[in-house]
């Protein structure tokens, strides 16, 4: 590419100096960051000192110069949160436009409540004129939840690139959503938009047409920081075999993103909007057809990048996908509660969030399985067991039925009841649909019967119909079942169990799920593992008939557009096949950690998930190779263990060197008492982290006893069970503690949780994955060998 320059100059500064980018001399750097007092500096490190500034400046009579060069004087660390917070000479005018922005956004917000206020329903008109007036005010709801950014920052950055000449510079301001002023003109990009992908994705090689990068630190809508990067003729782009990171390790706005990883956890997952990483929006803005599998260790971001790619397919398949829905699907509900604010500060609020239960609502949930039965009610034979359930009640009966009707009797023999039976398993496929079919056969059979003149069929299905030995032989057949009755009767029965199990499953197998069946069916309870055994058997049983013997699809399975699906490792083949019924058109964005699996039926590698997900495209596996939450000090102590969990994986590299050393501390040291040692540990560690968020993970069966301790000891906590992560130090049983991120973490007695956990090593892994600060491990028996 070619400019016109006015000329080339050397220029030497003393150190301090401070240039702006329009018109001036300007230094190169692969990332120039401003702190007050210092003026630029380059950050790629192992440079020698200067006293004096030296570079070169190609002035061109564009907007921006176009820069070449290299700036030698270095930046011997990494900038922390505090290099943001600095004076910046394109600080006021940068205000200035966010100040500009936030106005265009309220008059937006006023606008639309004008809109609302003229289309306010009122009485009279036609059917079709108060629904579009219903569509309409449900958009203006929609775009008016959109506009409420709360504590949000709406602009978080800007890029400047070439336009058709090289002489000529553009500018985008990217931010949350989109924004314009009263004549319609883009005054902030949404960061979905395909013009702002390169504030994401360009590097030092791959430019994209940028010449400069800018990454804002903002407060609320007070600017604190600027960090620029660079591009040009000379560069080569942050963290790109030069940068300021590991190297290679693809890291842009390092400073940006450090500052947010430093800010301390409030117990609700925060978006990563304004720091996504090129890997994370490579995945982020992967075309949607297809399953998406993001394979991700601890602290790469796995859950935030599949909750922003849910909100990019949103925006770019915004037709399609607001009314096919998106389904959001998370392991427990102390995992909904941290996550669910993303998505509404990334302008989408709409978004149906859930755990597998939430799915089968019909069923009442409480009770816990044996290891055996977790695992038998997970394996994907349970499909023909549940199959043939169903079948060994539709029974053709084994006598004669013989009712009365006027001086007579009218009859259905065995075998007709046989061949009803036949041709009603012929006809359809599930069970419940062919309900109507079998009472009108058997009926017609009984009134054929009967043979006198001005006696019609229908007098005689008119007298039958209410007899109840006519009710009992017709349940007998063929009865209406939701899946609540068929399991409950089904594993209340021994009998049944083999009958049904005996072809699939070993006697130890399908006795592992016999439990007494209770005669009150409200009384009945079901486990987790239960869900997907009962969807199973709505999918085969089919919804029951409404009134006159009919069945209203909207009782059926909902489906949908777009499904994420968060540490799927832990998803059994029944489960899996469960979330897959519900796809659309199969796609889906499913993420984890196959060295994190602790479920029943643990996977060994991602194809025996993709064995039960849809295949209509061919399913993509992709990961992210960076860790951005734990420190290097913790993931080293992690690794260790990983490596004895799951030999051979290969853990995520961490951007965050060092860090505080974990503590591990022996009840020894306390008097012996565990309990004494756990809670003089958590109150150290609260006092370090002051506004952080810190959590005791402990077995489950010591949840009571560490919260009794706790409490008697004055120490202000919650419970994970109950309040999710609201309290600023929380007791959480390590079963519930995956996907969760804390400042600090008291992991409590590691053999137990190693001997407690079906998976066991693992459990352990994720549980000292869990701090971004600080980890405290305390013991009084032996620790495991791997973290001695």
């Amino acid at each position: 590419m070619t400019m016109s320059t006015r000329k080339i100059r050397e220029v030497k500064m003393p150190l301090g100096t401070v240039r702006s980018f329009r018109s001036r001399p300007t230094p190169i750097g692969t990332a120039c960051v401003c702190r007050a007092g210092d003026g630029w500096r380059d950050t790629r490190p192992r440079r020698e000192k200067h006293d004096t500034v030296t570079f070169q400046c190609v002035r061109s009579t564009g907007r921006l110069e176009r820069l070449a060069g290299t700036l030698y004087r270095p930046q011997k660390r990494p900038y922390a949160a505090s290099d943001m917070t600095a004076t910046h000479p394109d600080l006021p005018e940068e205000q200035a436009f966010i100040d500009h922005a936030y106005a265009c956004l309220e008059q937006s917000r006023i606008d639309a409540w004008k809109l609302r206020d003229l289309s306010e329903p009122g009485l009279g008109g036609t059917f079709q004129a108060r629904y579009e007036r219903d569509v309409f005010d449900e958009a203006l709801v929609n775009r008016l939840t959109q506009l409420d950014l709360g504590d949000a920052a709406l602009v978080f950055g800007r890029i400047d690139r070439y336009a058709e000449s090289p002489d000529k510079i553009e500018s985008f301001h990217i931010g949350r959503l989109a924004v314009a002023d009263q004549l319609r003109e883009p005054v902030v990009i949404d960061w979905r938009a395909p013009v702002a992908e390169p504030f994401y994705r360009a590097t030092g090689r791959e430019t994209m047409g940028l010449a400069r990068r800018r990454h804002f630190a903002v407060q609320g809508r007070q600017l604190l920081g600027l960090e620029d990067e660079l591009f040009g003729d000379g560069h080569i782009g942050i963290g790109h075999d030069d940068g300021l990171a590991v190297a290679s390790s693809g890291l842009r706005g390092y400073s940006t993103l450090l500052a947010a990883l430093e800010r301390g956890r409030t117990g609700q997952l925060g978006d990563i909007v304004a720091t996504i990483q090129s890997e994370q929006d490579e995945i982020i803005r992967s075309p949607q057809p297809g399953v998406l599998v993001v394979q991700g260790g601890p602290g790469t971001g796995k859950t935030v990048v599949a909750l922003h790619r849910a909100a990019y397919l949103l925006y770019t398949y915004r037709f399609p996908l607001e009314d096919q829905g998106v389904l959001v699907i998370g392991p427990n509900r102390v995992f909904l509660r941290y996550i669910e604010r993303v998505l509404p500060s990334l302008g989408e609020a709409g978004v149906e969030q859930a755990v597998l239960a939430d799915l089968v609502p019909s069923a009442t949930y409480g009770a816990r399985d044996t290891w055996r039965a977790a695992q038998v009610k997970g394996d994907i034979r349970m499909v023909k067991v549940v199959a043939k359930a169903a079948s060994d009640r539709e029974r053709p009966l084994r006598e004669e039925l013989r009712l009365p009707f006027r001086s007579g009797y009218v009859r259905a023999s065995a075998e007709a009841t046989a061949d009803i039976v036949r041709g009603a398993r012929r006809r359809f496929r599930r069970h419940n649909a062919a309900r109507r079919w079998v009472e009108n056969e058997l009926l017609s059979v009984l009134a054929s019967s009967w043979r006198e003149p001005g006696v019609t069929a229908t007098h005689v299905r008119d007298a039958v119909r209410s007899l109840p030995d006519y009710k009992v032989a017709l349940e007998r057949m063929w009865p209406v079942l939701t899946p609540v009755d068929l399991l409950n009767d089904l594993y209340g029965s021994k009998a049944l169990l083999r009958l049904a199990g005996e072809k699939h499953l070993s006697e130890a197998e399908y006795l592992s799920l016999y439990r007494p069946r209770v005669s009150n069916i409200e009384d009945a309870r079901f486990s987790e593992n239960d869900v997907a055994i009962l969807d199973e058997a709505f999918e085969v049983l089919g919804p029951p008939p409404r009134k006159a013997g009919k069945i209203d699809e909207s009782d059926d399975i909902r489906t949908y557009g777009h499904i994420v699906v968060d540490e799927v490792q832990d998803l059994t083949p029944m489960q899996l096949r469960m979330v897959a019924r519900r796809s659309l058109n199969g796609s889906m964005t499913v993420v984890g950690d196959i060295a994190q699996a602790t479920g029943a039926l643990a996977p060994e590698s991602w194809n025996d998930v993709l064995a039960h997900l849809p295949n209509r495209k061919e399913p993509r596996v992709v990961g992210l190779s960076v860790g951005y939450r734990i420190p290097g000090s913790i993931m080293e102590l992690a690794d260790r263990v990983m490596e004895a969990a799951a030999p051979g994986l290969r853990a995520p590299r961490s951007v965050r060197g060092g860090g505080t050393a974990p503590s591990i501390v022996h009840a020894a040291s306390h008097s012996g008492d565990l309990a004494r040692a756990v809670v003089e540990e958590t109150a150290r560690l609260a006092e370090q982290l002051p506004s952080g968020n810190v959590a005791v993970v402990c077995p489950d069966a010591m949840v009571e006893s560490l919260s009794s301790h706790l409490g008697i000891a004055g120490v202000v906590h919650g419970r994970a069970a109950t309040s999710a992560l609201d309290s600023g130090l929380t007791v959480v049983p390590v079963s519930l503690v995956k996907g969760l991120e804390l400042d600090g973490v008291v992991v409590v007695e590691p053999a137990d949780i190693v001997d407690d956990e079906s998976m066991g090593l693992r459990a352990l892994y994720v549980a000292l994955t869990r701090a971004t600060q600080r980890l405290t491990v305390v013991h009084a028996r032996d620790l495991p060998i791997c973290m001695r």
